[in-house]
């Protein structure tokens, strides 16, 4: 099977998605790049057997994706789902014996800064661990719940510090320890 680049694969779920007409104007708009490239993708990509293209008059065109197109759609979601439940994984895996070594050491309660997308795996591997899982959405919130019992967890969008205080944990640390870590759109899978 085919492996799309990201611009490809953007401007294909776009045309799946349409209901309807869609511009090259949109298509191009969607996927973050200029109308030529736009139109040398959608080239490319009915070379490639992925869509089909009607026109409908002098000025407007309808694009179609094709079975082999939709094939491709779902190849490459299903890959992106396993990747990001390998990852789940992962994260779930660390966090958990950060917080078991936390209870072994006393800790009481684990306090998270910031909004993080890892904040439910936290709080489970708290309740399964029987510590306490609090959120503050920022420092000074979370300064007054600190203490000797608490092990802070920065979310992963706040940078590690240099000096970095005894009981804290910060997530971009956990995140970028995992090799096969998910990249979001507009990177290469």
């Amino acid at each position: 099977m085919d492996n799309l680049p990201d611009s490809e694969f953007i401007i294909l779920e776009n045309i799946y998605g349409s209901e309807g007409a869609l511009r090259q104007r949109d298509l191009a708009s969607a996927a973050g790049m200029s109308l030529g490239m736009t139109n040398a993708i959608l080239k490319r990509l009915v070379k490639k057997g992925f869509i089909t293209v009607q026109k409908l008059n002098s000025r407007s065109i309808q694009y179609a994706v094709t079975l082999e197109g939709i094939n491709e759609i779902l190849h490459r979601s299903y890959r992106y789902f396993k990747r990001t439940i390998k990852n789940i994984v992962f994260y779930k895996d660390t966090l958990d014996e950060h917080i078991q070594q936390a209870k072994r050491r006393r800790i009481n309660t684990v306090l998270l800064v910031g909004i993080s997308d890892l904040d439910f795996i936290i709080e489970h591997a708290c309740h399964r661990c029987g510590v306490s899982f609090l959120k503050a959405v920022d420092a000074e919130t979370a300064a007054e719940a600190m203490d000797d019992r608490t092990l802070t967890v920065y979310a992963e969008h706040i940078p590690e510090s240099s000096g970095t205080p005894k009981n804290t944990l910060y997530l971009s640390s956990v995140l970028l320890s995992n090799p096969e870590r998910i990249f979001f759109r507009g990177n290469k899978e």
